[in-house]
């Protein structure tokens, strides 16, 4: 049995390096980062008895002085795992009457056992914070318990005054402990705590009678936790939990309150919105509109809410173009020249221009000018170089007395040709701008 603890035990101690993060610090629900790594040192006494009692090989015992180390990963904030080394001494005589245990003559005056050095693995359970409704607090209390091995040496002198150093051992021992941390600062603790360790043996002491032996370390120590943000030891998840819950219902109290004006200012813009709109005649037009209030029903009205007028009937002139009209127009596209590429007429056009013009005074006739060109050149081009040379003719006939708004101008580039675009007689043809009277 001792043999397949010693044989599991590295696979436990390795469990406690390997599992869990590798970092320093982990996170909770929160995402809040946790300091959950820690490493500690203390020093103390120890004494060959438990203060939970049991019988002792010799009536007066005394305290040796040890020291240890332990590194402790901290897994939840009331759970964790903690590695201990330790290293000391004790020592008893029999210089007293026994008060409790074996009374059968001892052949050993005293003893002096050295512990040249023990481990061992337990579980940490923090019992309670200082204050379970504070986050972060400052001070906690622990038990723990786990499973080891502690290798000594017993050196032990004879009612006869023969010293006699026995055989070093190492066996099997189940530490079981209490303590209290108290947190200095965000990562140094206080460790305050007694660890009591039970011996699968009864040669600790150099004395085999009532049982298995064992020994009490006191340690006072300090503590220091790696990473960043708070302790996970030092953290109260029922504070954490009450927090969110207060928060959560104070925002639920913000929201009804914002819910409640939402819906005051709804109904107020409605009220002022059906005042708006309020319409006593029925005539379609809001009585803050209205300049004629109380029109009878079925009236046609204005935006103004008045009777709406009657225009009298137009009587719309016909226009005849003659012949003769045509012929003017016709002269001018046959006499328009512009400069090359270019939207500027050549003034050889001006005096035909000059009779379209006055047509157009005298008959009050409207025009449309359509420009086109031929493919030579980008689509955008040919479009804005039409549209351009239509525009110019309207200036110019506008300069000569022309109504603007009887004359209209457009560009199409090269989109309407009337001859094909392969030859430069069909290009030509296709460089034009139409004039149409009506």
């Amino acid at each position: 049995m001792k043999l397949k603890f010693l044989t599991y035990l590295p696979v436990a101690l390795a469990g406690l390096f390997m599992g869990g993060s590798a970092s320093a610090q982990t996170t909770t629900s929160s995402a809040e980062p946790f300091r959950t790594w820690s490493i500690g040192v203390n020093a103390g006494t120890t004494i060959p008895v438990s203060p939970l009692g049991g019988k002792n090989d010799y009536s007066h015992w005394e305290t040796g002085f040890s020291y240890g180390l332990y590194i402790k990963k901290q897994i939840t904030p009331f759970f964790g795992l903690r590695l201990d080394g330790f290293r000391g001494a004790t020592k008893g005589d029999n210089t007293q009457a026994f008060n409790s245990g074996s009374t059968v003559a001892s052949p050993f005056s005293s003893f002096r056992t050295d512990i040249n050095y023990a481990g061992s693995l337990s579980a940490v359970a923090n019992l309670f914070n200082w204050s379970m409704f504070k986050q972060v607090n400052n001070a906690t209390f622990f038990v723990m318990a786990g499973g080891g091995f502690t290798n000594f040496t017993t050196t032990t002198t004879s009612t006869g005054g023969v010293v006699t150093e026995n055989p070093t051992r190492t066996k099997i021992n189940i530490p079981v402990g209490l303590g209290a941390k108290f947190r200095l600062s965000e990562g140094l603790n206080l460790d305050i705590g007694a660890t009591m360790n039970y011996l699968d043996d009864d040669t600790f002491d150099g004395r085999t009678a009532n049982g298995n032996d064992k020994y009490t370390y006191g340690y006072a120590g300090l503590e220091y936790a790696f990473g960043k943000g708070k302790q996970l030891a030092f953290y109260s998840p029922t504070a954490a939990t009450y927090d969110e819950a207060v928060a959560a219902k104070n925002a639920a109290n913000a929201l009804k309150s914002d819910l409640d004006a939402q819906k005051a200012e709804n109904a107020r813009l409605r009220s002022e919105m059906n005042d708006l709109l309020k319409d006593s005649d029925g005539d379609g037009v809001a009585d803050k509109l209205d300049k004629c209030a109380g029109t009878p029903a079925g009236t046609v009205v204005d935006g103004s809410g008045c009777p709406l007028k009657v225009p009298a009937p137009q009587v719309t002139e016909k226009v005849i173009v003659t012949e003769a009209d045509r012929k003017v127009v016709a002269d001018a596209i046959r006499n328009l020249e512009f400069d090359f590429n270019k939207a500027t007429i050549r003034a050889k056009s001006y005096p035909t221009l000059n009779r379209v013009a006055a047509l157009l005074i005298e008959k009050n006739f409207s025009l449309k000018l359509a420009g086109h060109t031929d493919n030579k050149g980008s689509d955008a081009y040919n479009l804005k170089l039409s549209k351009d040379r239509a525009e110019s003719i309207k200036s110019y006939l506008v300069s000569q007395g022309a109504n603007a708004s009887r004359v209209e101008a457009v560009g199409y580039g090269e989109s309407q040709p009337i001859a094909t675009n392969s030859t430069d007689a069909g290009r030509q043809k296709n460089r034009r701008v139409e004039f149409t009277l009506y």
